[in-house]
């Protein structure tokens, strides 16, 4: 939602069922007609959910790099909330515009397709957590998540089933997003020292009838 410059900043008083307090500055006027259609309309404001450095927040600087304002928001639904996973401005991306791109990350649920056979266990690359940053990097994303988990949970009335598959998503997911699942490297049925000694029988072999046809043609 844009072109309204509405700024809802980092008060939720009254709106605390459709924004948390991780916005950017101090509402205005078209700021507060925003906050209430959302509220109106239970839309959730992802841009004030998720903790984020300023940077990561504002979606337009003036000229002069002195003004930074959020007046761009990705919204949804309250009842679909648990899919959002962040929100947060892309400084690098190039739209040609004054205006930064807001991005939304988010996880539908499919269904799925079941089929006859064992599922291949899954399993992430832990490998990659002997990075620092990365490590730094995965540690800021989960404890991000948990902590918009946590202030959801709150609001709704779930189950302690519900809670655990909430949880699992956010573990699973994040471990998806910055690890990667390992590569399964099947053992080989027979040894290279075995394949060597094969191609060296097939080269003699092929040597030796070279030979005789030699010998039949003299």
């Amino acid at each position: 939602m844009g072109d309204l410059n509405a700024k809802v900043g980092i008060d939720n008083t009254g709106y605390e069922d459709i924004m948390r307090r991780h916005g950017l500055g101090e509402r205005n006027e078209n700021g507060e007609r925003f906050a209430n259609l959302c509220a109106f309309n239970k839309l959730v404001t992802g841009g004030t959910i998720f903790p984020h450095k300023r940077i990561h927040k504002a979606t337009w600087i003036s000229p002069d790099h002195t003004t930074e304002n959020q007046i761009d928001h990705i919204c949804i639904n309250k009842k679909f909330r648990r899919i959002m996973e962040d929100v947060r401005t892309s400084i690098g991306a190039d739209i040609a515009s004054d205006h930064h791109l807001a991005v939304a990350n988010l996880k539908l649920k499919l269904k799925k397709n079941w089929t006859s056979g064992q599922t291949a266990l899954q399993r992430f690359n832990t490998a990659f957590l002997r990075d620092t940053d990365r490590l730094n990097e995965f540690k800021i994303a989960l404890n991000n998540r948990f902590q918009a988990l946590q202030d959801l949970l709150k609001e709704e009335e779930t189950t302690t089933e519900d809670n655990w598959k909430s949880i699992k998503e956010v573990l699973t997911s994040t471990c998806q997003e910055f690890l990667g699942l390992k590569k399964h490297h099947h053992k080989e049925w027979i040894a290279i020292k075995t394949l060597d000694k094969i191609k060296e029988r097939k080269n003699k072999k092929a040597a030796v009838n070279i030979s005789r046809t030699r010998a039949e043609k003299v």
